[in-house]
């Protein structure tokens, strides 16, 4: 597979990133990824609108930004993969200096992307559901920065597959508020009910495309809290997503949401969601 390394396109296993590079020591970076429907890159400027926010947030300048659009749709073409599903990454970290902990003054950005055939998950995910468990919420508090610093994102994670489990949901002050790695959004009486964006969530681009749509359905929604100790009333769990797109969950910690199957509200939106990103 062919990537882009800070200028260069070279094939993956030529690319090499200094061990000072400051992504490496502190995780000092952040990074998108876009799912590609049949060669094409859906949502690319909204994802790099978002890279853009981040970068600005830690304080990267990335002069062109727009650039990466081009970079994304050439490795698209050398890597064949213009037909089936892909995926688009982008890391943007600071760069290469010695490890000290404050900016360092005149350095370049790292700059890297790839792009990978996407495998789809089974189709029982979708019809069936899947199932979660509730983990307390151990991030900092600038969930809405898309950084490489996951690793409070891989331990939530690794905890639900190792209960079975598909998705952790993090749980902060009582409050059920995103996955591991989707937004989430519960249904009460035909009402979606999702946290509102602030910097305890990612600004997720799937979760703006289906409130959207929700609202273009006659859907009712409702950006606020979705109270731990009410999840279980809830009719209808799912998750958002670049990979999960709308996702339902039937089960958290071992018990059934609803009737433990798909509900309408979620099954709408499936299809509305496909129906938008597949073209």
């Amino acid at each position: 597979m062919q990537v882009y390394l800070n200028g260069e396109f070279i094939p993956a296993e030529q690319a090499v990133v200094p061990v000072n590079d400051r992504g490496f020591l502190f995780a000092d970076g952040v990074y998108e990824v876009a799912r590609v429907y049949d060669g094409r890159v859906f949502k690319m400027p909204e994802h790099l609108r978002r890279l853009a926010d981040g970068l600005a947030a830690i304080r990267i300048e990335l002069p062109d930004i727009e650039g990466l659009t081009g970079i994304a749709e050439h490795l698209l073409d050398e890597n064949r993969l213009r037909s089936g599903g892909a995926t688009v990454y982008i890391q943007v970290t600071r760069g290469v200096a010695p490890r000290k902990h404050a900016f360092p003054q005149g350095v370049e950005p790292t700059v890297f992307l790839a792009v990978n055939p996407y495998a789809e998950p089974p189709l029982e995910y979708w019809t069936d559901g899947v199932a979660a468990i509730r983990y307390p919420d151990i991030r900092w508090a600038r969930c809405d920065i898309k950084s490489v610093s996951l690793l409070a994102n891989v331990l939530a994670n690794e905890a639900a597959h190792a209960a079975g489990g598909f998705e952790a949901l993090f749980v902060r002050d009582g409050v059920v508020i995103e996955g591991s790695h989707s937004n989430f959004a519960a249904v009460y009486d035909g009402t979606v009910v999702t946290y509102p964006l602030c910097n305890f969530i990612l600004p997720g681009i799937t979760r703006a495309s289906v409130l959207g749509l929700a609202r273009d359905l006659g859907i009712p929604v409702r950006e606020g809290p979705v109270y731990d100790h009410e999840l279980f009333g809830a009719a209808e769990l799912f998750l958002l997503g670049t990979t999960t797109e709308v996702m339902p969950i039937v089960r958290v910690d071992g018990r059934a949401i609803g009737n433990g199957r798909p509900g309408p509200v979620t099954q709408r939106l499936i299809e509305a969601y496909r129906e938008l990103a597949r073209g």
